[in-house]
Parts: C-alpha cells; structure tokens; sequence
C-alpha cells in the first residue's frame, strides 16, 4: 500500500518535506502570523506490516519550547478514542519516533487532542442540565461562538467562581480538566458538587480559543496573539476572546479564578500563584495556601516542589490572566499547569500523562474548591 500522510482535518498540522525515503521527513508548521509552534496532529496511511518505518520532525529544535522534547514521548491512536505514547528520541535538533503500525491507519499527534465536534457534543450535553445555561459572549475572529457555560442560580450571596481553559490550544489537556470538571460538577449524585452550586455560581469557558484550535495552532488565536499575554488592554480587532470574557468578569464579579494550562518543559502538576502583583496581601497569600494544602488531599498528581520561580513583589507579568484578574477583583486567583509528557512522581509508560489523568485534575478541583469557600470573602 502506497504511504499517504495527511493533517487536514481540524486541529491538523504537520508539512510534509519527503515522503520517499526512511525515516519520512516531516515539519510542524508554525501558527498563523507567529512565530510560534509545537503542536502537530497528522494520520499516516499505508504504514500497516512496515516494522522499520520512522518518522522524523526535522524543525523539532526551533520550537516555541525545544527543552520540551526530551523525555517526550509521541502519542498514538488507531481509533482516535484511545491513545498510547510511542517511543521518541530527540536527537541534533530533530525528534525521531518508529511505530509498528496495526492497522492501516494510524494518527500521531503532540498531546490527546479534544476537538471542536466534542468541545460542541459536551457543551450540548451539559445544557440539559437544569443547573446549566449555555451562552456565546460574542464571536472571535474567524466568526465563531465564544462559548459560556453557567452553573447554578445567580444571587448577590453566592460566590462568583471563574474557570477558564485552553487560551493556549495546543494544551489540549486544560480542556480535558474541563471536562472532567464540568461532569462532576453536574452529577446530581455527587454531594460535593450539589454544595458547590448551593454556595457559588459557576463561569465555565471549556475553550478561550477557539480559532486556534480548529486551525491546529499551539499557543496563539486567528490573528496570531497569545491570548495569556492579554489581559491589561485585550482588543476587539486581535484579542476579542479576552476582551469579551473580561467584559463578563467585570458585570459579574470574581471569587475564585482558576485558568487551566499546560506546560511543554516540566513534567509535573504545579499552581502558580499571584505574589508578584501590587496588591498582593496576607489575605491572598493565606488563601493559595489553603488551596494548596487542600489540592494535595485531593489530587494525587498535584505536587509543590517543582514548578515556576516565584515574581518577586510588584514584578508580575499583568498581561497574564491570573495576575490580571486576582488584581483586578482581589480574589484568589491562580493557573493550574498541567505537563505535556508525564507526571514524574508517578509515571506511566504506556499513557504518560493523558486525558484521563486531566480530567481527573479537574474532578479533584471540586472537593478543593469545597474546602476553601467558605474563606473567599
């Protein structure tokens, strides 16, 4: 059977350089108008019974973050439901893998994709629930919904919790956290999320990037911005995801906001807190505590040794979600990271870290959230 490889299809990406010899030459194209890439999604056909046929991404070394690809492991799948890691060298600038292929057709791609048709099929879902609303804040820049899920019935007493993933969208995993939170939380059998929505109201966007997803981009929207980079002066012409989300934030005010990332380099499950902005106190800095302290008994990939210096005081970076929001309403605000290639703590050889172990991530934030309420205001 003659080798094929193809990427067009949403989130697709990859450019083919030389498909006649072995290994095949591939390239990851960089996101529309930047400078930016990693991410890469493409299927291979024809590779079934090739047990020696490699693969090469020759511009792995000029990637948004080139340290990432050491340890990493490319994942696989032959029905695009599940997904397992294939082994992946990095080597003189270029990363390297060879798969055995099964089946006739395989797909390859940086992390778990989670496409728009499920980002639609859950948000779908989740509108039946009597406990959700579903709204679009406006458009983005290739004309498509910017999608808004509430939880629970709005009322002055009620705390305004704000969650927000995938402004990045190559960090598909932010998404999956999503899920596994947006699930959880409307279990009418869980205890824990009925108490959540007796006390808060839930602003849920399972995807601040819409455009750059489906257009397969790693860290950057239609017009090539990086939406965490942002938040002090978003525009309508470049940014409209962030300048319209900030727009609801500020009508209906902020408790707690949680932004879900992932990070290409450190292969844990880390918060980054909010020290560096000006108003910073013994307030918020007791709060990230607590919620530490709580996420370690909820989560057990989530870990405190390893993860970002700590901004100094007055030197935070206020174009990033999280700083810009915890000044902006003096709430506990933080980003949750979560790692491209594993958990080193507890690794999995087949899987590395996955979708499962994100939505996992994102159930066990519910218990979290439960525990430091009561102390938001």
């Amino acid at each position: 059977m003659t080798l094929s490889i193809d990427s067009h299809f949403d989130s697709g990406n990859i450019s083919l350089l030389d498909i006649t010899g072995n290994p095949l030459r591939l390239a990851i194209e960089l996101d529309h108008n930047s400078h930016f890439y990693q991410w890469f999604y493409f299927s291979v056909t024809g590779g079934k019974g090739q047990n020696d046929l490699k693969l090469c991404l020759e511009n792995a070394c000029g990637a948004a973050f080139p340290e990432g690809w050491q340890h990493y492991q490319v994942v696989a799948s032959y029905d695009r439901q599940q997904w397992f890691r294939v082994t992946s060298h990095y080597r003189d600038g270029q990363l390297y893998f060879d798969h055995a292929a099964q089946y006739d057709q395989v797909w390859y791609a940086y992390f778990t994709p989670y496409s728009w048709e499920r980002h639609l099929d859950i948000l779908a879902q989740a509108q039946q629930s009597p406990s959700c609303s579903l709204e679009s804040l406006g458009q983005t820049l290739d004309g498509r919904p910017l999608h808004m899920l509430t939880l629970g019935e709005a009322s002055p007493e009620k705390y305004k919790v704000w969650l927000t993933a995938r402004q990045h969208p190559g960090e598909t995993m932010a998404q999956w956290a999503m899920e596994g939170l947006l699930q959880q939380l409307l279990d009418p059998q869980d205890a824990c999320a009925r108490r959540l929505l007796q006390q808060a109201v839930f602003y849920l966007l399972p995807n601040m990037n819409p455009d750059g997803s489906v257009r397969g981009h790693l860290r950057t929207n239609a017009a090539g911005v990086n939406l965490n980079r942002e938040w002090q002066a978003p525009s309508l012409l470049s940014s409209p995801e962030v300048a319209l989300t900030l727009q609801r934030m500020h009508a209906t005010g902020v408790d707690l906001f949680i932004d879900l990332h992932g990070d290409e380099e450190i292969p844990y499950v880390f918060l980054v807190t909010n020290e560096g902005i000006p108003g910073y106190s013994p307030r918020l800095q007791q709060l990230e505590q607590q919620f530490k302290a709580q996420l370690l008994r909820s989560c057990a990939d989530f870990q405190t040794t390893y993860g970002y210096p700590l901004d100094k005081p007055g030197q935070a970076n206020m174009t990033m979600a999280s700083c810009a929001v915890g000044q902006a309403f003096d709430c506990l605000s933080l980003t949750l990271e979560m790692p491209f290639i594993d958990n080193h703590n507890l690794p999995d050889a087949t899987h590395g870290w996955s979708a499962e172990r994100s939505r996992a991530t994102g159930r066990a934030l519910l218990p979290t959230m439960a525990a430091i309420m009561p102390e938001l205001r």
